[in-house]
């Protein structure tokens, strides 16, 4: 590229940077770097294509449903606990889907990795026992049975969990349901315990690590304290362990001192433990989402797992006996597909608990069901957490600080302080608790008898609810997963007289380019293009100012040149194929959404231009002509009654008219991501900050996220969505999800300056997934580098299509 082409690029970007908003005042907009910038925005595209969703395995086998106990027929741990949930699996059509492993037995080496030599040899020397040697044995131990196929059943749980693991590491499947029994989480090196013969999920850890796995996240959130799994990594900082459980201040079962917040490990893996008390019976879905946006997903982030693994118990869904929670089985779907963001897909669920036989089929049902890629059902909108989620919420903030940047973002209080959780400021252990310690265990343990029995009264109306629950559920999914819309048409629109513009036409050629070297596009729907109707345009826009804009089709160039000043519009150009462009852009985005909402298509992507977002309702303005997003927002809400759309606005400018369209407006949440610099940066207002949240009825239904400062990038947007935009969103329960996808935040834009990488955006298309049955339509904004702004929408797409999240970038590389 010569010289003068470079410095041509160069002072037409400024020029549009002095119109947006005195852009190029900033030092990341100087003129040198944006000459390496634009020199970027003509390399070839180099991003690999991410890995695309394989299969999801499955792991079932009828002798695991011989393992059961000899002496009380009604022991909770019984074959129904699997045999009910593939039944349920298989009626909504999901068997068939999953790719079957063949179960096999764990080796003597490979239990040894975790267990000792004479734990090991006990469990075998159980299958020659009596009955009554069993019993006796049996009452050494909390909570254990054993008979004559005990052994074999604990080898197949171990075993194929293994395997699994093994194909999910080696790419034979994406990710996989081990459906097992016994169950693992509470076994120790020699001692069962808990319904736990030998740890399935710590005998899969450790098999992962001895192959070169350096990072494994453990997620149990079994309502249970999973001991077993805590004390064989405490000290180990390559696997960060997170476990939500009742404990109720060490007062219930495995009544614990290690089981409180205060527990994070020990020597290098000293922060790798996380416990999450719960000391109160009722915990609610609301309530379990404030963890994972708060603490789990945070963390998990700034840790970076190349492999998930999941003990996943069912006894805190509601009607469970055990657990006495309220998590319903939607709630199971919602935490699995946020799970699955992570270690590029790669995750292992385990059957762990779960007592009451309903709800644990219909959680393990719509937990495959979210492995297998199906969209997140809806659920009933969050409410405030409990305060004794956020007290312990806080506690664990206050022990994680100092080893997690993620939480950085908190202001430590001063020694005079108080907060007003009172709980914060004391430390465990509560007085009056004793715990169960080597010194007080019992000599023996009860056989039967020491587990809950609901009333037949109170299972039924436990059994109605859940009933209700899933009669509620909406399980359907779109014919396709993907539509998308794309008309070289609309590269007409081109500023004849500066060529070298950003808002150029090769934006979309470079978006549609790479989709199709992806082999993006032809795994989706294509959606035909069409105009807007006036009709349509009428619901944001004025008839003056569309008459006005139509004026253009027939002007000669000299007039076109002077007609943007004439008629007061900021930084935008026009041609004679401008207004068609225009409609045509906004046309296109209505028949997207039109798609998805009919179940053409489960989601779907814009490749449009120009773009919309700055568009008033009489005035063109910073590239746009029409606000597409904000006609389609109106269209969903006229032709198919929708009560509440969600709005992300992640473009770096913020999307001033979107946020005048709907300020009064609670049927429409817009939410927006976008540089401000204190008012300096495009389009240059001030009710672009914090503190402008709606107005009358609208009030609190528009948020702002303004950066100020330095260079933003995945780290921060990432932590923005965890922190303010999903709860937000989950609260407000939307029944359509449209994102103002502007990618001019990516690494190399010209003018936005930021460090937003494509695995970022997917990520948070991926987050946002999550919502409205997974009705997400993406409209392009702008972005002005062409190999950013291609791979980052290649990267969404990808995401949509059911693909795996890339790798992010190292997230606070210097956090530890």
């Amino acid at each position: 590229m010569s010289d003068e082409r470079l410095t041509s690029f160069r002072n037409a970007a400024s020029e549009d940077d002095k119109k947006k908003g005195n852009e190029s005042s900033s030092a990341e907009s100087d003129s040198e770097d944006i000459i390496i910038q634009l020199t970027q925005s003509f390399l070839e595209v180099r991003e690999l294509a991410p890995p695309p969703y394989i299969g999801t395995g499955l792991i079932y086998d009828e002798i695991m449903t011989l393992h059961k106990c000899e002496w009380d027929p009604k022991f909770p741990e019984n074959p129904l606990r699997i045999t009910e949930p593939y039944k349920r699996c298989t009626e909504l059509g999901l068997i068939e889907r999953c790719e079957r492993l063949e179960c096999q037995r764990a080796k003597p080496e490979e239990i040894l990795t975790k267990h000792s030599r004479e734990h090991l040899a006990l469990a075998e020397k159980s299958v020659a026992m009596t009955l009554e040697e069993r019993k006796e044995l049996c009452q050494n131990y909390d909570a254990w049975y054993c008979n004559d196929y005990t052994y074999d059943a604990g080898l197949l749980a171990a075993g194929t969990t293994i395997k699994m693991v093994d194909d999910i590491l080696h790419f034979r499947l994406s990710n996989g349901f081990a459906m097992i029994r016994p169950p693992g989480h509470h076994a120790m090196e020699n001692e069962f315990n808990g319904y736990c013969t030998f740890n399935n999920v710590a005998l899969a850890a450790q098999s992962a690590l001895n192959k070169g796995v350096e990072r494994i996240l453990i997620v149990d959130w079994d309502v249970h304290h999973g001991q077993g799994i805590q004390r064989m990594f405490y000290d180990d900082p390559r696997v960060l362990y997170f476990s939500i459980h009742r404990y109720e201040h060490g007062r219930f079962w495995p009544e614990l001192r290690e089981s409180d917040y205060d527990h994070i490990g020990k020597d290098k893996g000293k922060g790798f433990n996380i416990n999450v008390p719960l000391n109160q019976t009722g915990m609610s879905n609301s309530d379990y989402m404030a963890v994972f946006n708060q603490l789990l997903m945070p963390l998990a982030y700034e840790f970076n797992p190349q492999l998930v693994l999941v003990s996943s118990g069912y006894d805190a869904a509601l009607g469970c006996p055990e657990g006495e929670m309220l998590i319903t089985a939607p709630m199971y779907a919602h935490m699995v597909h946020h799970l699955r963001a992570l270690a590029k897909g790669r995750v292992c669920v385990a059957l762990e608990g779960g007592y009451c036989i309903k709800s644990l089929s219909e959680g393990c049902a719509l937990t495959l069901r979210s492995l297998l890629q199906d969209p997140c059902p809806l659920m009933p909108a969050t409410v405030e957490p409990s305060d004794s989620i956020i007290t312990t919420i806080l506690n664990l903030v206050k022990v994680l600080y100092p080893h997690w940047k993620c939480f950085k973002h908190y202001q430590k209080l001063d020694k005079s302080e108080q907060c007003k959780f009172k709980e914060v400021n004391t430390t465990p252990p509560v007085e009056g608790v004793t715990f169960m310690t080597p010194e007080n265990r019992p000599e023996k343990f009860m056989l039967t008898g020491y587990y809950p029995v609901q009333s037949e009264e109170k299972k039924q109306k436990l059994l109605n609810q859940i009933d209700q629950i899933i009669r509620e559920t909406n399980l359907s999914v779109a014919k396709t997963k993907f539509c998308y819309t794309y008309d070289a048409q609309m590269k007409a629109h081109k500023n004849i007289f500066s060529p070298s513009h950003p808002e150029r036409p090769d934006r979309i050629v470079s978006i549609h380019k790479k989709l199709t070297q992806w082999n993006l596009l032809e795994r989706g729907l294509e959606v035909p293009s069409r105009m807007a109707r006036k009709s349509e345009l009428l619901w944001i826009h004025t008839l003056e100012y569309i008459t006005e804009l139509k004026q253009s089709e027939n002007m000669e160039e000299d007039s076109l040149n002077s007609f943007p000043e004439e008629q007061g519009y900021s930084s935008i150009y026009v041609n004679q194929k401008s207004f068609y462009s225009a409609l045509l852009a906004a046309g296109s985005v209505l028949n997207v959404v039109e798609a998805v909402l009919t179940g053409q298509a489960q989601s779907g992507i814009a490749i449009v231009r120009p773009p919309g977002h700055h568009a008033e309702c009489n005035k063109a303005m910073g590239f746009c002509f029409f606000n597409n997003v904000a006609v389609a927002a109106k269209f969903a809400q006229k032709n198919f009654n929708l009560k509440r759309i969600l709005i992300v606005d992640w473009d770096v400018h913020h999307g001033n008219a979107t946020q005048h369209q709907f300020y009064r407006d609670p049927s429409v949440l817009y939410i927006s991501l976008h540089r401000f610099d204190n008012g300096h940066f495009f389009p240059g207002r001030q009710d672009a900050g914090i503190n402008y949240v709606g107005q009358g009825p609208g009030e609190g239904y528009n948020v702002n996220i303004p950066w100020c400062g330095s260079r933003m990038g995945d780290a921060e947007y990432i932590l923005a969505f965890t922190q303010i935009i999903m709860p937000i969103a989950y609260q407000y329960a939307p029944e359509l999800v449209i994102i103002s996808a502007g990618f001019d935040s990516a690494t190399g834009d010209p003018l936005g300056g930021y460090s937003v990488t494509p695995a970022g955006y997917a990520h948070m298309t991926h987050m946002l997934m999550g919502l409205a049955n997974g009705r997400v339509v993406l409209a392009l904004e702008g972005g002005y580098n062409l190999r950013s702004i291609a791979e980052s929408m290649a990267a969404c797409t990808s995401v949509l299509l059911g693909d795996q999240c890339p790798a992010l970038p190292s997230l606070n590389a210097n956090a530890r």
